[in-house]
């Protein structure tokens, strides 16, 4: 491969891997979730730059290859003339599939002991990690029944083998699990809730979501189950109290684009259509459909007090600080997303591909409106930063009802079963700083007088790309929670047409029929 080409094959790997590790002989050197780099082709030569707060690698890339979803590169270092491998994984699994269900196996006895030793009188029945597409149910969870004449409970449990992803994900499985086993008992049995099992010390994120599930739908029981000490301990969720998230001051948009302006001059010269957006009083970004391509920042000279303003561009997480040899670099991608990222582009190349929600965003954001027609254009906040659980999340949008209600949207590209959860994350998160005040007491919404009321929710994403599970795990999201799901024009890309709203009315009605449809022409 030349070295062009090499490089080819890494930016279209790497920029849609924003969650990938980095392995060098098999060790694990950098996760790019906290890590940056650079791609160059200088010198006949492709270099692949490698940093983080810990370490600084730079390796000669000479041969590249994808095989079972992963990168594999034959590099070299600096200095030597053996070549070494590195391999960069999309997937953080790096057990093999045999290790995988050998694991899931063992867990499924355990687990059943520890139910038979626990709940006295019930019978363990059907307990299986048996893979049923039909309803969405792979092999990385433990379902089965508990059972004590015409009582029933549904449970669901995860080994703590599996990644934290599918660890936080159970809950949504469990419901599906739960309304499962409620279709098909027979008439005389009662399956009363979920009993949901989790590994000891994964159920902070789970904990948050149960709160806010309908207490009158069902019984929701969590469990923590220490698997070398065999032991099941009850986790109490009802203590909403210490949920830990805080939320960032919004800056000042005005002196932040005073403050950039050269910057904001030279790269809007190469790409005068693209989103200019304040991050922060230090920092604003570059976006082309979405799509982050620069930055602009405060950096600080080595070995000085003096400060001054940088330029760094790249797509993800690599990361280029912009200087006269590397001009052209930058025109050279400016031209490349111009070309490839739009409504008409093609559909293989990488970056029409990349992050269809923030393309999704970047047509919302103009419009808010045209997903309900409650919703002001005139506040609006996206990509708000808020911390929750010692983790960075980002709130997709923010925004007020005409009625000054704050509103929420959550929004997918793809189809993704846990869209329901994903955005009862951000409702719980804006209705608890709003419960303190701390909007307005931040800076968000000035002059307006927010209403007391808890925020609304809305849920957007492609019509047929709406798992088909996200109608039931809806059905058992709390009273309180007012969501609106939109469903809009496979076509979005030019412009998101709603095609269908539904919405949470009358709480007082049966569980089944809580929801409206309006359909739209």
């Amino acid at each position: 491969m030349t070295p062009d080409s090499l490089r080819s094959a890494l930016e279209e790997f790497l920029g849609g891997s924003r969650h990938a590790v980095v392995l060098e002989d098999g060790a694990r050197i950098y996760d790019l979730a906290d890590s940056k780099y650079s791609i160059s082709g200088e010198f006949n030569k492709c270099l692949l730059h490698l940093w983080s707060a810990e370490r600084n690698t730079v390796r000669r890339v000479l041969d590249a290859e994808v095989r079972n979803g992963n990168l594999r590169l034959m590099v070299q270092r600096l200095g030597q003339t053996r070549p070494s491998k590195i391999e960069i994984c999309r997937n953080t699994e790096r057990r093999t599939p045999t290790a995988r269900k050998a694991a899931r196996t063992v867990y499924q006895q355990h687990l059943r002991r520890a139910l038979e030793r626990n709940f006295p009188g019930f019978t363990v029945r059907k307990l299986s990690n048996a893979v049923d597409l039909e309803r969405s149910f792979g092999p990385i969870y433990a379902r089965g029944w508990l059972r004590q004449g015409r009582t029933a409970f549904a449970v669901l449990g995860v080994n703590q083998q599996e990644t934290q992803a599918s660890i936080d994900a159970a809950l949504t499985f469990g419901i599906l699990w739960l309304d499962e086993c409620r279709n098909s008992a027979d008439h005389h049995t009662l399956v009363e809730g979920l009993k949901l099992v989790l590994p000891a010390g994964t159920s902070a994120l789970t904990r948050e979501r149960l709160v806010h599930l309908h207490p009158g739908a069902a019984k929701w029981q969590l469990y923590e189950f220490d698997e070398r000490h065999d032991s099941l301990a009850e986790v109490d969720f009802g203590d909403h109290g210490n949920v830990a998230t805080r939320l960032v001051r919004c800056p000042d948009e005005s002196a932040a684009l005073e403050r950039f302006s050269e910057s904001i001059h030279r790269v809007l010269t190469l790409l005068p259509e693209c989103d200019v957006a304040v991050l922060s009083g230090a920092e604003v970004v570059f976006r082309w459909h979405g799509l982050e391509f620069a930055r602009a920042r405060i950096s600080h000279e080595a070995g000085s007090f003096r400060s001054g303003q940088e330029i760094a561009f790249g797509v993800g997480a690599e990361e280029r600080v912009l200087e006269d040899h590397n001009a052209a670099a930058l025109s050279d991608l400016v031209n490349r997303l111009r070309s490839t990222r739009g409504p008409q582009g093609a559909r293989h190349q990488a970056f029409w591909r990349l992050h269809p929600e923030c393309w999704l965003e970047s047509l919302v954001v103009r419009d808010v409106s045209a997903i309900d027609e409650r919703l002001d254009h005139g506040c609006l906040y996206s990509q708000v930063p808020a911390f929750s659980a010692s983790d960075r999340a980002m709130l997709d949008i923010l925004t007020l009802t005409r009625a000054n209600r704050l509103a929420g949207v959550e929004l997918k590209g793809d189809e993704d079963i846990h869209l329901p959860l994903q955005g009862l994350d951000y409702w719980s998160c804006v209705q608890w700083h709003h419960a303190r005040g701390e909007f307005q007491q931040f800076g968000y919404s000035p002059g307006r007088e927010l209403s007391p009321a808890d925020p609304l929710l809305f849920l957007v994403a492609p019509t047929l790309h709406i798992h088909p599970a996200t109608d039931t795990v809806l059905h058992y999201l709390a009273p309180e929670i007012e969501w609106t799901l939109v469903g809009i024009d496979e076509r979005w890309r030019d412009e998101a047409r709603v095609i269908f709203r539904k919405r949470a009315t009358g709480q007082s009605l049966p569980l089944r029929h809580r929801e409206t449809a309006e359909i739209l022409s």
